[in-house]
């Protein structure tokens, strides 16, 4: 797994430097970020995930590479009982990006992305770049129910630090939120092939809570 993201990286770093020391560093820090003890699911599995949904639709994403690197960074940095993970990831993303030169707007762009994760809404929409990457990010799910099941075993992992009575309450509250929305998923795409069985495994997961 991880030679192979670690690879991909690589490639899409490459177009913006040529310095292979730079590139590895910013690696080895991507890779010591999700590789971190608490997480179960914030891993390099998830952002591997994202990735081949990207490329699935690349002919329909208008800046590829900033929707790339946001993949990347969007969750860099994630702390269970903190509350401005997003922030961090997209200021994280900043400094480190600004070193391959990228210019204040691509960053901007970039960091829009990521904070769009916070609560998967859209930030930007002079196309459907936002659209996309909230999708894939949200992809999980509309999965079957297996896939579903052993996802939300390991969010609960990353939050074990509660005790049920606290996060159960919590996670309703989520799985109600989602549930409240018109449409999960944002583009056409995603509402066809996953905002059904989404909405049934959201329902199921309130009934076993």
């Amino acid at each position: 797994m991880k030679v192979d993201i670690k690879s991909q990286w690589f490639s899409l770093a490459s177009k913006y430097t040529k310095d292979d020391f730079l590139i590895n560093s910013l690696w080895l820090e991507i890779s010591k970020h999700y590789s971190e003890k608490n997480r179960y699911y914030h891993t390099l599995s998830h952002i591997q995930n994202m990735l081949l949904q990207a490329k699935s639709f690349e002919d329909k994403i208008v800046d590829f590479d900033a929707l790339l690197f946001a993949i990347w960074y969007h969750d860099i940095v994630y702390k269970s009982t903190k509350k401005d993970n997003e922030e961090k990831s997209a200021l994280f993303a900043k400094k480190s990006l600004k070193s391959l030169n990228f210019n204040e707007n691509q960053l901007k762009n970039i960091q829009d992305l990521i904070l769009s994760t916070k609560k998967d809404f859209l930030i930007l929409d002079k196309n459907m770049d936002n659209a996309y990457l909230l999708d894939f990010d949200l992809s999980i799910l509309g999965s079957d129910w297996d896939t579903y099941r052993n996802y939300t075993i390991q969010i609960r992992k990353e939050y074990k630090i509660y005790p049920d009575f606290m996060y159960k309450p919590g996670r309703k509250k989520v799985l109600q939120h989602f549930l409240e929305r018109e449409t999960l998923y944002f583009t056409k795409a995603y509402q066809v092939t996953h905002e059904n069985r989404a909405r049934e495994n959201l329902k199921k997961e309130l009934e076993l809570l």
